[in-house]
């Protein structure tokens, strides 16, 4: 009993020495050889198929094209009789919405389908987006529990022309696959710790030989109240 005893308390010194000796670089580094082992992302082709679940309301089925060396990006999403279509090549953007009453659109097409593009490559080319520039990852990384899971945490916040948000990615320690985001609005430890929002990663589908996560929950920091459901397929 003792024995055993000892050889567990070994490895926990031994994996907290891993966390304390890794730089956030490194951990990202070796994030990435998990998910993205052939480096694939750059030239990433492929389609997406999600489905957004939200509390009261009808799923939204969304079809995302990316061609990432061709510079394309085309989604197209359906909510009960709705449809909208945006696109976006080299600069050249499309809209179309099939519903004659829609509400006016706050963006002008190509500042939509710049926006939507961003938002689908950053979120499904994560970790390989913290590579971008304008990432600023924070050297230190730490062990934190969340949620009764242990992780390697990577702090990483933006340039100005970028995004203000403060982002922390939570990795399994033990494989270094992404498990959990979170993000605040500002810094988290001041006015910002009530903001924003965290978001857990379940399962994965393998597109392109890239390993990405296929349901991720959203809930908000502040009280956890749930959001919603994205559901990805292979398209």
């Amino acid at each position: 009993m003792k024995y055993t005893y000892l050889i567990a308390l070994l490895l926990f010194i031994s994996e907290g020495m891993i966390a304390q000796q890794l730089t956030g670089e490194q951990l990202l580094d070796k994030a990435i050889a998990y998910h993205d082992p052939h480096n694939n992302w750059d030239t990433f082709k492929g389609t997406l198929n999600v489905t957004m679940e939200t509390p009261g309301g009808s799923p939204r089925v969304s079809i995302i094209d990316i061609d990432l060396s061709n510079e394309y990006f085309k989604v197209v999403a359906t909510r009960d009789s709705i449809q909208t279509m945006h696109s976006i090549k080299k600069g050249k953007c499309t809209t179309s919405i099939t519903d004659s009453i829609s509400e006016p659109q706050r963006r002008t097409p190509c500042e939509t389908a710049g926006f939507l593009k961003n938002y689908y490559t950053y979120l499904y080319g994560l970790p390989m987006k913290l590579k971008d520039p304008g990432t600023q990852i924070f050297e230190t990384v730490e062990r934190k529990t969340f949620k009764g899971k242990e992780y390697l945490v990577l702090k990483a916040t933006y340039d100005e022309a970028v995004g203000s948000d403060v982002w922390y990615f939570y990795f399994n320690p033990k494989t270094y696959a992404m498990e959990t985001y979170q993000f605040f609005k500002g810094d988290p430890n001041a006015k910002g710790k009530d903001t924003g929002e965290y978001i857990l990663l379940n399962k994965e589908t393998v597109i392109n030989d890239i390993k990405i996560p296929a349901i991720r929950a959203w809930f908000y920091n502040k009280d956890d109240k749930y959001l919603g459901t994205d559901i990805l397929k292979a398209g």
